[in-house]
């Protein structure tokens, strides 16, 4: 049985789609299987509380500067969706493996590159069925799929089922039971497949240290 790299992701965040440009390659380079999971990053985003980038001001400047200058470097086009952030539900749901079936990679593939590189509105349905069309997918069929109620329940369980696992953001990698989170653990995650891991797993489990003070407690010490 061919062993699988597990890809999650939501099309709201460019570092997934960075991600996703070197993951065919790798996964082809040691023979791993895909599995792709689609998943709500608002819904991580609330559960470990936290903000996106695109909510906080100088964040949202930085993430700008860091597409712009990552895709010179690594040579492709970068040209955002139409708006940001989208509603990428529509988008999502027609990912989903029991969506899209065999054409499933073929379909994030797409939106990924006419969404990030080609400034498509990856929160329209009718840009999404015309940004599939080009690439011979009958999106007009997915996104009559999308409307039943049970493929909308399987978006959720995908992400619930991706928090239960400890996801916190995307893109989110897991290969082995290894969690790798962020675009810029290419590498590592090679690192893994290539059986050169130099990660101290006994000197891990010694990182831990009791926590001296939470956040809340300066709101405190800021008022005595």
């Amino acid at each position: 049985m061919i062993k699988k790299i597990h890809f999650y992701f939501d099309f709201i965040s460019p570092y997934a789609y960075f991600a996703w440009r070197k993951l065919p390659t790798l996964a082809k380079k040691y023979n791993r299987e895909i599995e792709a999971h689609p998943i709500v990053f608002g819904k991580l985003l609330d559960k470990w509380g936290q903000l996106g980038p695109a909510e906080i001001p100088p964040k949202n400047s930085w993430l700008n500067q860091y597409c712009l200058r990552y895709a010179a470097l690594n040579g492709f086009e970068f040209n955002p969706p139409k708006t940001h952030p989208f509603n990428p539900l529509t988008a999502l749901r027609m990912s989903l493996k029991e969506v899209s079936g065999d054409e499933q990679l073929r379909v994030i593939d797409a939106i990924f590159k006419g969404g990030w590189s080609h400034g498509a509105d990856l929160g329209d349905s009718t840009s999404l069925i015309s940004l599939l069309k080009k690439h011979s997918i009958n999106g007009e069929s997915l996104s009559q799929k999308v409307l039943e109620s049970d493929i909308k329940d399987l978006l959720i369980n995908e992400t619930n089922r991706a928090i239960e696992k400890g996801i916190f953001g995307v893109p989110t990698i897991i290969v082995d039971d290894n969690l790798f989170w962020g675009n810029d653990q290419m590498d590592h995650i090679e690192l893994l497949l290539n059986g050169k891991d130099p990660l101290d797993r006994q000197n891990l489990d010694n990182q831990e240290r009791p926590r001296a003070i939470d956040r809340k407690a300066f709101k405190k010490l800021d008022k005595d």
